[in-house]
Order: C-alpha cells, then structure tokens, then sequence
C-alpha cells in the first residue's frame, strides 16, 4: 500500500532577538517538526521562511548547513553525544567543523565547561556521567559557538526533576545573557520558564500567551491572525483573531519519529543578527 503524508497548516511564527519560548501540543502535533523547519534541519518545498533578513525556504541543504553550523545550537532529549569521545572532545566538535584555531578551541571549551560547572568531567565519556551531567555537556556543545539561537526538543525529558530544573535554570541563565531559546516540551513547569508559550493542535497555532510578570526590556507584543483559528480570543500580551487566508502555505516534508510526515507551514522566523 502506498503511504501517504499527512497534510498540516501552521500559521506565522515569529521569533524575535532575545525571547525564550515555550512550543507546547500534544503527541504528533508538529512540535518538533516545526522545531526542525526553524533549526533548518528540514526545508520547505515553497513558502516562506527568513531567518534574519535571509530568506532560506530555497536554501540547498549545504547552504542550510553552513548557515546552522554558525548560528544555530541544538540541546536533544536523548543528548546526542557522541560515545567515543570524551567531554572535552564532545564540546569541541562544532569548533572543528568552523576551523577554528587549536588554541582558541582549547580556551571556548573550558570556558563553555566551567560554565556549566563539569569541567571537573572533561576527560570523561558519556557513558561515564549521569544523565543530567550529559546535559549538561550537550548544552555547552549547543553554546560553544556562541550561536545567535538554541533550539531545545524536550531537554529535561530524559532527566528526573532535581536534574530538570538545573537544566531549565542553566537555559534561562543563558537567555538572561541575551541568547534566543526556542524549546519544546510537554511539561507546563518547563513552559513556565518561557516568556512566550505557543500552543498547536493538528499542526496549527490554537493559542500564544505571553507572560506579564517579570518580562524582559526585549519583550515584545504580537498581533497575529490566524486563518479559521477556533479559538478566536485575546490572550495577554497578544491578539488572536480569527482571518480567512491570512498566510500563504508552505509545504514541508519532515521526517522524525517511525514515519516522514508533512507541513504546511509558513513560518517566518527573526533570530538574531547575522
């Protein structure tokens, strides 16, 4: 039988310098998918995608990966360490891929170490730490290029609560420090880090809410109009209305989990300056 993708729509999604925000919605609803589409992991087939003042939607996945590689930083529920090399080495890997010089390499890696206190760990392999500690050493591998954004799928799922929130304090540290954070996660205590959260449900934006208390000087209001929105409401901080073709689809093909599934999706993305 011949398999058919699933078709989504998710209305504009705007990331702006500086915010950290929360991607929320149940199993299979294109959370990780649209996090992929942002990180550039997965290209869309048309529409529309910036990503600072460059539009990438036609981007060859060589031209995706040399703009990643620089601007880009990513934190997995599972780690993604590499088991064969050490902390240091793990750390180290995005800096030999940009060539950077040894000596500069050698002082970013223990600099990125002792920020997140397991420089102690350095000549140890990742079989050799606890889950939090791992990380931990992918979190100073995402930063060590000093990326302009961190995405983050699901980075305290793997770890028991005590760990979690070290790792939640550690990503909302950075963001204090003006990284841009995009994370997606299932738990409301995480989101609650966020000063943006945005809510899909079968691949499209139901909700955005956007905390009052607290907010940073980069905080920003949002007006957006979603096409057929069912839940057409004004929220704090943002304006959801209901539209009738507010936005032009874009089709994307991504694969993750035990099948390629399909978006349609524009997405509109600001991270940073280039």
């Amino acid at each position: 039988m011949k398999w058919r993708p699933l078709r989504w729509t998710i209305s504009a999604c705007i990331l702006k310098k500086g915010e950290f925000i929360a991607i929320m919605g149940p199993s299979g609803c294109g959370k990780s998918t649209l996090l992929n589409i942002i990180g550039m992991l997965d290209s869309p087939n048309n529409g529309s995608y910036k990503f600072g003042e460059k539009e990438v939607a036609g981007y060859s996945e060589r031209q995706r990966a040399d703009l990643r590689k620089g601007h880009i930083g990513f934190v997995f529920q599972s780690f993604n360490l590499i088991d064969e090399l050490s902390v240091f080495e793990n750390v180290e890997l995005p800096l030999l891929y940009l060539k950077t010089p040894a000596k500069e390499r050698k002082e970013r890696v223990e600099e990125a170490l002792e920020l997140m206190n397991i420089m102690h760990r350095k000549n140890h392999y990742p079989q050799q730490l606890s889950g939090g500690q791992q990380q931990r050493v992918a979190i100073s591998r995402a930063i060590i290029a000093n990326p302009a954004l961190i995405l983050a799928d699901e980075p305290t799922g793997n770890l028991d609560s005590t760990n979690g929130e070290e790792v939640m304090n550690l990503l909302s540290e950075l963001n204090q420090s003006g990284t841009t954070i995009a994370m997606v996660t299932h738990s409301p205590y995480d989101a609650n880090y966020a000063y943006r959260t945005v809510n899909l449900f079968d691949g499209k934006i139901v909700t955005e809410n956007i905390k009052e208390a607290d907010a940073p000087v980069h905080r920003h209001r949002i007006e957006a109009v979603y096409d057929d929105h069912p839940y057409g409401e004004r929220q704090q901080g943002a304006k959801i209305t209901k539209g009738a073709g507010q936005f032009t689809a874009a089709q994307c093909y991504s694969g993750h989990d035990e099948m390629r599934r399909a978006l349609e999706s524009m997405v509109s993305i600001v991270a940073g300056a280039m």
